[in-house]
């Protein structure tokens, strides 16, 4: 444990800013916690830090003794509309890396216009859970490297980012995919849940432009559909500009914008 005395509020009182366990710090007001902080890594081996505190003074005194003994880079994400919370990390020294909006997509046939949607003459759509894992992982790869060789994957949003071990492919029961016989040509990763969210949409360069990203969809949002969900989720990096006509041009609709900073 590693304690250090702070001076914090109108009041004067002694705020004791506590490393409780490894990553993890409190503010301590008169033995009230009135702030908590936490490092934690991302799979992608990049660390990320979070505070809530009540007050802005605790905020940055919780932020200046774990910047001290974290190693840079740090980044975190905050909710754009949250400003006191943007303003707090912007005083900490962290700056603007990218945003990403939070879309909404709908699941109706009726409203996506999906319904009719089928996959080219030579692909075929393997469901959810029933891909087999090596051709899944042999696409995956190669879809890493494509994109790596062009805008990075460290232009992906954090969920989709590779382990530093390089084992990218967590969960398979999770991706449906675009097929052909003894090659995977795209895939899409959704969660399922009371709030089904779409991970990634990916297709081979190759193969681009063909329809197989939006038979994906109507595949995967007509199956959430069938099974009650009327809406799911999905991030899309501004930049992101052929994902972002892809999913309004089915009548998805920006819901928010979260911010990733570093320092």
């Amino acid at each position: 444990m590693n304690t250090m005395p702070f001076t914090s509020g109108p009041s004067e009182n002694a705020v004791m800013i506590t490393r409780v366990v490894d990553r993890q710090w409190h503010a301590l007001d008169d033995d009230l916690v009135v702030g908590r902080g936490h490092a934690q890594h991302r799979p992608d081996g990049r660390l990320f830090v979070s505070i809530d505190a009540w007050h802005n003074a605790t905020f940055d005194r919780l932020a200046e003794a774990m910047l001290a003994e974290l190693p840079a880079p740090l980044y975190t994400v905050v909710d754009e509309a949250d400003v006191e919370l943007t303003a707090g990390w912007r005083r900490a020294g962290f700056t603007i890396r990218r945003r990403e909006w939070e879309y909404v997509v709908p699941t109706d046939p009726r409203v996506t216009r999906l319904a009719e949607v089928l996959p080219p003459s030579d692909v075929r759509i393997v469901p959810a859970g029933q891909a087999d894992e090596g051709l899944l992982r042999a696409l995956d790869r190669a879809i890493r490297d494509e994109v790596e060789a062009t805008v990075g994957w460290q232009s992906m949003p954090a969920e989709v980012m590779s382990r530093p071990e390089g084992d990218t492919i967590v969960d398979p029961s999770k991706y449906a995919v675009a097929a052909v016989p003894h090659r995977y040509l795209g895939l899409i990763r959704v969660v399922a849940g009371n709030r089904p969210r779409i991970g990634l949409v990916a297709v081979r360069a190759g193969e681009q432009r063909r329809g197989i990203a939006r038979a994906l969809l109507a595949h995967t949002l007509g199956t959430l559909h069938r099974s009650g969900s009327a809406a799911a989720w999905t991030e899309v990096h501004e930049a992101n500009q052929a994902a972002t006509a892809l999913f309004e041009l089915i009548g998805a609709r920006p819901m928010s914008s979260n911010l990733e900073l570093v320092r």
